[in-house]
């Protein structure tokens, strides 16, 4: 460059500063629902089983069966959706990337020959993206709240094996999207770990001091091996068409 040129100013798109700036903060938001669109679009992700669960729970640890059971129905998972016919959606593993029963169900996906999704994202602890991962699928978030829709608005079916915060959380999250109807749709719910649960949330108790309906008890079923998980989740799931392309809007919300 010419000692008397004025260096060029970047784009607005690739100015890194800016990106980052708060006003930028809606293209931030943005792109975090464009690129894993874009990313199902190529890959024809239609529809996915959300595994959720601690992070956690090892392989030799307390919760060890947890781990093996749950690499184990993702594993059934997998090859059941492969086995179906081209006429219907086929269903991919989703978890939210990390460790433990994340991990599980990423490489139980792997064991069986198929893709799977990691929703990643960064943490004060720095969760790390499993290494069974499809990497065409893995995803990394700053934002919650997308990473959340992302759980949802591709979900057939959705496994809840032990957990902590998170898992409460994103439980809870999608127990009100169905009890509030703000799904297009009625996703089997399986909590895995009937005596974990129970001892963790008395839903029974809501019931009685009126703060839900016993309906609402009906949201979600129990599961206590990886056999019966897959019934429960066959059994709930509806058929749809293998368009492999999620819409360009969240269609399949009411909102």
């Amino acid at each position: 460059m010419d000692a008397d040129a004025t260096p060029r100013t970047p784009l607005a798109y690739r100015n890194a500063s800016f990106l980052d700036s708060d006003d930028a903060r809606p293209l931030r938001i943005l792109s975090e629902y464009l690129q894993p669109l874009q990313a199902f679009r190529r890959e024809r992700v239609c529809g996915t089983i959300v595994f959720f669960g601690s992070a956690r729970i090892a392989p030799n640890g307390a919760l060890a069966r947890y781990y093996a059971e749950a690499r184990e129905l993702a594993r059934l998972v997998t090859l059941w959706s492969a086995g179906l016919s081209p006429e219907v959606c086929h269903c991919v593993v989703c978890t939210g990337g990390g460790g433990g029963i994340m991990e599980a169900a990423n490489r139980g996906a792997a064991d069986a020959g198929g893709k799977s999704i990691g929703l990643n994202i960064g943490l004060p602890h720095e969760q790390q993206p499993n290494p069974y991962i499809t990497p065409s699928l893995a995803f990394e978030f700053r934002y919650f709240f997308m990473r959340k829709l992302w759980f949802a608005h591709l979900a057939r079916a959705l496994v809840v094996f032990p957990g902590g915060f998170g898992t409460l959380d994103e439980l809870t999250e999608v127990l009100t999207l169905m009890q509030t109807e703000k799904l297009g749709r009625r996703i089997p719910i399986v909590m895995y770990g009937t005596s974990y649960w129970n001892e963790v949330i008395d839903f029974k108790a809501l019931v009685r001091h009126e703060t839900i309906d016993r309906a609402d008890l009906d949201l979600f079923a129990y599961a206590d091996d990886p056999a019966t998980a897959l019934a429960l989740m066959q059994r709930g799931i509806a058929p749809c068409a293998p368009t492999g392309l999620p819409e360009l809007a969240p269609s399949r919300f009411t909102v």
